[in-house]
């Protein structure tokens, strides 16, 4: 134990000399008024905070283990020989919770995990039934962050006549908030009698759910020269103000040809604001994706092709059932799911994810 104890030490022993170098270069006036680096210096060290922490209660933990059990060698009582052993005993336990807590702070971290997170829900199959249930998502991911105490923000919203949603883009603003709803990526399936069949029949249709980080401008550069900017008159609700303005922004970033468009806003600038922000996440998607594999084949994975067959999450109406196929877990309280109540498949993708990172270490 004492051995696996400074195994683990060593391993950490970088971790903590690099976070304590961090907190005094934030601290530096020179390094504060280089706003770009000082940003990159605070996000690398609070990735760095917990193992730092766990780091000193270990090395603490040992170091009164050994002393402990020196103290037990030297010891000729046997009543105070008995106290040293069961003290022991309860260190020994807590440097294994310990160095099991720190195994899992040294798996491979999300390096956005902490950020707000942008999500993208369209209709895939099945038509106006399709559109409809992306109404659904919208609304139980609006839910789900109330419960969190996030705040939701529309970038982009593209509209049906029947009150379905085609696509629709918004923010999530919250700590944490792709570090839990990155795992809502892939295709959602739902069954259920359509509002607009008469028959009773039970119609499948799909929708494709997309959670990209948002980055800010420290994680991603983008040169205005490979932008391509046009601006057009909205469509859709807004009054005459809509058809009248062109108000309405699309960019183009012309060396990935990733197309963004907003029309949420009256203001120009704000729909261009909302739309950068937009571009800047895929854009450090696209470059990120490209490191680990071919864009197209990484994105196909995420999103999937809207096929009913690829999914990750059914939601079938006629047995109120919810399963993620994923890790197999069901709920029978579906309309607690669509009212946002679906951290028990968000725990269950998190151990799930962790467990194969430990496998795999």
């Amino acid at each position: 134990m004492e051995k696996l104890g400074n195994d683990i030490l060593e391993k950490t022993q970088k971790s903590k000399e690099r976070f304590d170098e961090l907190t005094g270069l934030v601290s530096d006036p020179a390094v504060i008024a280089d706003n770009k680096q000082w940003k990159k210096l605070v996000k690398e060290r609070s990735l760095l905070e917990d193992i730092a922490l766990a780091h000193d209660e270990l090395q603490k933990l040992v170091s009164d283990y050994q002393n402990c059990e020196q103290d037990y060698e030297k010891e000729k009582d046997h009543e105070m020989k008995d106290l040293f052993y069961h003290e022991i005993g309860k260190l020994k336990e807590q440097i294994e919770d310990k160095i099991e807590q720190i195994k899992i702070l040294l798996l491979p971290k999300d390096v956005n995990d902490d950020n707000n997170c942008i999500i993208e829900i369209r209709s895939a199959a099945g038509g106006e039934e399709s559109s409809l249930f992306c109404g659904v998502l919208f609304r139980m991911y609006k839910y789900y962050a109330e419960k969190h105490h996030w705040k939701t923000e529309v970038l982009d919203i593209s509209e049906t006549e029947l009150g379905g949603i085609k696509e629709v883009t918004f923010l999530v603003k919250g700590k944490g908030a792709y570090a839990r709803l990155k795992y809502e990526s892939g295709v959602h399936r739902v069954q259920r009698v359509p509002e607009t069949e008469s028959q009773g029949r039970i119609h499948t249709s799909t929708s494709t759910v997309a959670v990209l980080p948002e980055v800010e401008d420290v994680d991603v550069e983008i040169d205005d020269k490979d932008l391509k900017i046009d601006t057009y008159r909205s469509s859709g609700a807004g009054g005459q103000h809509v058809n009248k303005t062109e108000s309405a922004i699309r960019i183009t970033h012309i060396p990935t040809g990733i197309v963004v468009a907003c029309q949420d806003e009256r203001s120009q600038l704000k729909n261009k604001e909302k739309a950068m922000s937009i571009l800047r996440a895929k854009v450090y998607d696209y470059f990120q994706s490209q490191q680990e594999s071919e864009y197209k084949e990484q994105r196909k994975s995420q999103v999937g092709t809207g096929d009913r067959s690829e999914r990750v999450r059914t939601y079938n109406y006629p047995q109120g059932r919810v399963t993620d196929h994923r890790v197999n877990v069901s709920s029978y309280d579906i309309e607690g799911v669509l009212n946002g109540d679906i951290d028990q498949f968000i725990e269950a993708l998190i151990v799930k994810d962790r467990a194969d990172k430990l496998a795999n270490a």
